[in-house]
């Protein structure tokens, strides 16, 4: 390559500007490391504001409103999305919205844990112009709320218009706010060993305790959701119950969303920004952007481009190798270089010019020498490899020397 050509080559290289080169990177770099947080994190960021009969929900049969009482008054109330935490010891709330939702891992972390499951009842849809709205259809049949806890607890499901009536609560060391006015159609269990609770005045049980287990299951989810405590007296009622079902030591109260499809599960990705991985992803970054700026600023001195093809008889001699080897032709050099020694030494001992070459040979094997010309010239004639033409050149030229001599 001449230099003319490397000159023409710097007067079209640059197609931007370097700031907008690094303009580009920063840009896909902050790109690329938003989509991996947000691929990590996308569980936690559902608003879960879909209508459904759960934690998260602003619809009327949602608990949202729920949640937000019990943190603003103190009971550090929280949204359960992972399954590992099922095993607290404080009260877990799961409202499981229809009877195909799996208990079967729920029940077992937590068979000897307290824990309250609302039934479902209502048949809602969500409202296609306001997402987080329902439209409720009427109520579900009944064996859906029936088959939530089935098979480990059969319950059966009756339900009644009570007007507004004041529910009864039975255990005589509840506190005296958990006293429940009855929705307008209320929902009622029945089943084997259910221990009574919360009852209608006449008997029949709106929220019990299932036998040999400290599971409680509230019939009727009009009494704690976001429709029900839209009255004073149920939303100071729904807290009091909360109060009562957890543990005289409790630190919070979960809301369960994970049976409700918004949970979130461990992942290689998200290890990366949580502790005590996330130290060692900050390193990696800062090596990275160390690396990077190390390679954006120039240190030590600039070298100047070397011609292509340099001045002087070493560049020639250079260029007449590469030229030779790139035709494949060093093997053939052997005899060439072999008859370019006999002449010198024929010129030097002054033998005819008309002598015999094979003449010449007798005189040169005469010279005081370890080795022959003649043998040494055919090694060289014959050898068929680059290492082999240039052992035998060595060989010439060390008898040369010594020849000489």
């Amino acid at each position: 390559m001449s230099d003319i050509s490397i000159l023409g080559e710097r007067a079209g290289e640059s197609g931007f500007r370097r700031g907008t080169v690094l303009l580009i990177i920063i840009v896909g770099i902050a790109a690329f490391v938003a989509m991996l947080v947000l691929g990590a994190y996308a569980p936690e960021l559902r608003s879960g504001k879909n209508g459904g009969a759960h934690a998260l929900s602003n619809a009327a049969t949602g608990y949202s409103g729920l949640v937000r009482l019990a943190e603003a008054t103190g009971r550090n109330a929280q949204i359960l999305r992972h399954d590992y935490l099922h095993d607290s010891e404080d009260l877990v709330v799961l409202t499981p919205e229809q009877a195909a939702t799996d208990l079967s891992k729920v029940m077992t972390a937590r068979a000897a844990k307290v824990t309250l499951v609302v039934l479902p009842k209502w048949d809602s849809q969500r409202d296609p112009k306001k997402p987080a709205w329902v439209r409720v259809a009427g109520l579900v049949a009944k064996r859906e709320p029936e088959g939530v806890l089935a098979p480990q607890w059969k319950l059966k499901v009756s339900r009644a218009r009570t007007m507004g009536q004041s529910l009864v609560t039975v255990p005589a060391h509840a506190p005296n706010a958990m006293k429940f006015p009855a929705s307008a159609v209320s929902q009622f269990i029945t089943g084997e060993g259910l221990e009574p609770i919360v009852t209608d005045a006449s008997g029949r049980i709106v929220l019990g305790k299932v036998p040999n287990a400290p599971w409680f299951v509230l019939a009727d989810p009009d009494l704690i959701n976001n429709h029900g405590i839209a009255d004073q007296r149920r939303a100071a009622a729904a807290l009091a119950l909360l109060d009562f079902l957890n543990s005289t030591d409790a630190e919070a109260i979960y809301f369960d969303v994970t049976l409700n499809g918004l949970g979130s599960s461990k992942s290689p990705l998200k290890l990366m920004f949580d502790p005590p991985f996330l130290g060692v992803t900050l390193a990696i970054a800062a090596a990275l952007l160390l690396a990077g700026l190390q390679a954006l600023a120039r240190f030590g001195v600039p070298l100047r481009p070397q011609r292509a093809i340099a001045f002087g008889k070493a560049a020639l001699v250079d260029n007449s190798a590469a030229l030779v080897r790139k035709a494949g032709r060093e093997a053939r050099l052997g005899g060439r270089y072999a008859e370019m020694i006999r002449e010198q030494m024929a010129a030097l001992l002054r033998l005819p010019p008309t002598m015999p070459t094979y003449k010449v040979e007798q005189r040169l094997d005469a010279l005081p020498s370890d080795q022959q010309f003649s043998t040494l010239a055919t090694n060289a004639a014959s050898a068929a490899t680059p290492e082999g033409v240039l052992a035998a050149a060595r060989a010439l030229h060390q008898w040369q020397q010594e020849a000489i001599k």
